[in-house]
């Protein structure tokens, strides 16, 4: 893919690029936490976006993406809120502007294979890469938490997605075979090592596009803040959800709306989840580490409510399955995928099951990926004859 979009590039605008590559992302355990400034336990898989960037001398910004055989382009002087894909890449540049990073016109080829609406943030992916790419044909000198944060601002300011810090983060930081636990209140982070070589990373497409999850995602973070606007009322030390503690909810419940205290009761118990996950895999214990994803499943479909029926029914097949440690849905849920710890021998078998239950049961075949851990965000300089690595 990495050459090949290079080709494309040269055909295109006849010049050779930079090459980007940014990474989607998975998520082992600690679901909308982030924004709650809880913790999280993500890493870069191979699912990734391909960019071919160089500048064009103009004030203009020519985009073609691959995946829709479409080139869009947009002026420095006008970077506007803008429906379809391109809005991810001007938000981007809108941020950098507003931040008095400079600019110029640039030519832009995009390919990958992130499936979109799966969970895996192909959003935070397309941020990451063009600030990465610009960032190293500018010479900002921008660290790799900066241009998380400005990912982050971009996502907020363009297409309206309250994120939190996670997905930006993960594309930028991600390490080869470790995951990384963030606290997403101090931004301190701490590397962990995902050394079960006997098991694979596999999700489970529920084929079912999230067209709900950033309005309902911005409904739950509203939620989750009048819950602790109660809770600190009683007591003023709280400032987010990870601050409270199950006693300090309970002493609010008959102030708040049932779902707004499931909302919470889920976000702290969540919190806690990703802490005891740690320190199992610190003892290798992955079974009971699979444990902790189902109760993570059961709270975000009972109590954050952004599960949805396929979601709900492909956990209950993981749970059939002896070779199955641990399954839930991630990402911003109401579609996308379910993440499972499958036995390396039987994930033939595992894939073959699903497939055939989920097809008899709604009538479509779910799309069955296995992931690898990789790097973050990684720079190549590429010529038709070597290619270079930067990281």
């Amino acid at each position: 893919m990495i050459q090949q979009t290079r080709e494309k590039f040269v055909r295109l605008f006849g010049k050779e690029p930079l090459i980007v590559v940014s990474p989607g992302r998975i998520n082992l355990i600690g679901e909308h936490t982030d924004y709650n400034d809880g913790f999280v336990l993500p890493a870069a898989i191979d699912k990734k976006i391909v960019y071919a960037v160089a500048l064009n001398g103009t004030c203009q910004c020519n985009a073609h993406a691959v995946f829709t055989n479409e080139t869009v382009s947009f002026d420095l002087d006008n970077v506007v809120p803008t429906p379809g894909w391109i809005n991810y890449l001007m938000g981007v540049v809108y941020q950098l502007q507003q931040g008095n990073y400079p600019v110029e016109g640039f030519d832009c080829v995009i390919a990958g294979d992130i499936p979109v609406g799966a969970g895996m943030s192909s959003s935070a992916a397309v941020e990451g890469g063009l600030v990465a790419a610009l960032d190293e044909i500018f010479q900002y000198g921008m660290g790799r938490m900066d241009m998380a944060l400005l990912g982050q601002r971009a996502e907020h300011s363009f297409p309206g997605v309250k994120c939190g810090i996670m997905d930006q983060f993960a594309n930028l930081h991600g390490k080869k075979d470790q995951v990384v636990r963030l606290d997403c209140r101090s931004l301190e982070y701490e590397y962990f090592p995902f050394d079960f070589p006997e098991y694979r990373i596999v999700l489970c497409n529920s084929m079912v596009h999230h067209s709900l999850a950033s309005s309902e995602y911005n409904v739950r973070r509203q939620q989750c803040e009048e819950g602790v606007a109660a809770i600190q009322a009683q007591y003023p030390e709280v400032k987010s959800l990870r601050d409270a503690t199950m006693p300090m909810l309970e002493a609010v419940k008959a102030q708040l709306s049932a779902k707004v205290y499931d909302r919470c009761k889920y976000v702290i118990e969540e919190i806690q989840r990703v802490q005891d996950a740690t320190a199992l895999l610190k003892k290798g214990d992955l079974q009971t580490f699979g444990q902790l994803m189902y109760a993570t499943h059961e709270g975000l479909s009972v109590l954050y409510e952004v599960s949805c029926p396929e979601l709900d029914f492909l956990v209950s097949l993981a749970k059939e399955r002896p070779e199955v440690t641990g399954a839930r849905v991630m990402g911003g849920g109401f579609g996308g995928c379910t993440i499972n710890l499958v036995k390396q021998d039987k994930v033939d078998a595992f894939r073959d099951f699903v497939t055939a239950r989920y097809q008899q049961q709604f009538g479509k075949v779910p799309e069955i990926y296995v992931t690898t851990i990789e790097n973050g965000t990684v720079i190549y300089r590429i010529t038709a004859d070597s290619p270079d690595l930067r990281r």
